[in-house]
This record gives structure tokens, C-alpha cells and sequence, in this order.
């Protein structure tokens, strides 16, 4: 594998977009097979793509992970690593994997309109990618990694700014 990459949208206050694609040796992934779009816990332990939100400057965040499977996870925490449990109001994303020779794709998108803590505001949002090989192997990728062990859940991994829709 060469590289990741993702592309953010937020077309409208309360929905996500996001396309993650690995670029390189496709074949050496080892890819989840498709099942059917459901809430599943775990997703992180293969191979999954991940989005970590928090709306303004508060300690509450949340997590979604999204696998190639087409299975996907939420979680609300009260602070860092504190305080996990499933999100409330969270619609089941539309997933959309796709694979070619040197590419992989994941089209995401997410709904969020009905979850209070994420309403029209300001976003800050962290992306990572947990990528398993045909090996067993396991690499973490990110936007951005705080100094040391990876740790999605670090505030420094929260770098992308995304305003509301309509601010400046």
C-alpha cells in the first residue's frame, strides 16, 4: 500500500461525506467481506475506516467506523476515552466499497441531523483508516497522530476544522 486518502463534505448542516481510497497492492488488503449494513461492534480490529467528531470545543465526541463489509459502529464519549456508549440518533450510514487492481474506495455517507450534540455548530474532525494485510498485519493511519503511540481518540487528531454550512 501507497497511500490513503479521504475527501470531507458537508453539504448541509447535519450531513458527512467522506471518501477514503488506498492506492497500492489492493490484493495484499485483507478486506471483510460484504455483509449486510448493520450495527456491529469490534469493527476497528480489521480492517476500517474511522471519523472522530467533536462539535466545538467541549470534551464530548463521538466515533464511526465504517467497514468494507458495509458494517458500521457509533459511539458517543463524555471525554477521552471516558464514558463510551452507542450513539442516540444515529442513522445507519449508506456505505459503498469498491475495488480495482491499485485502488480501493469507501464512499460514505452519514446523517446526523437527529443527534442533538451535533447540530448546526462548528466540527472538528479526526480520520483514520486501520488497515489489516493479507498477513495478519496490522497499520494505523491518520490525519494526524499525536506524539507517540497512535491513539485516534487523542485531541490532537481532531485537525481538520469543518465549519457550519452557510458560516464563513
Amino acid at each position: 500500500m501507497r497511500r490513503i486518502e479521504a475527501e470531507v463534505t458537508r453539504p448541509r448542516p447535519g450531513l458527512l461525506t467522506l471518501r477514503y481510497v488506498v492506492t497500492g497492492a489492493v490484493r495484499e488488503l485483507s478486506l471483510p467481506p460484504l455483509a449486510a449494513p448493520a450495527r456491529a461492534d469490534g469493527l476497528w480490529r480489521r480492517t476500517c475506516f474511522e471519523a472522530f467528531l467533536r462539535a466545538g470545543s467541549g470534551d464530548v465526541y463521538y466515533e464511526f467506523n465504517f467497514s468494507p463489509s458495509t458494517e458500521w459502529a457509533a459511539y458517543r464519549f463524555d471525554g477521552y476515552r471516558q464514558g463510551m456508549r452507542p450513539a442516540e440518533g444515529v442513522e445507519a450510514p449508506r456505505i459503498e466499497p469498491s475495488s480495482a487492481d491499485h485502488d480501493f474506495e469507501l464512499r460514505v455517507s452519514l446523517d446526523l441531523g437527529q443527534v442533538p450534540d451535533l447540530a448546526a455548530v462548528a466540527w472538528r474532525l479526526g480520520l483514520s483508516a486501520v488497515i489489516e494485510d493479507a498477513g495478519g498485519g496490522i497499520s494505523y493511519w491518520a490525519l494526524a497522530h499525536p506524539p507517540g503511540k497512535a491513539d485516534f481518540h487523542h485531541a490532537d487528531g481532531f485537525a481538520l476544522d469543518l465549519p457550519a454550512p452557510g458560516s464563513s
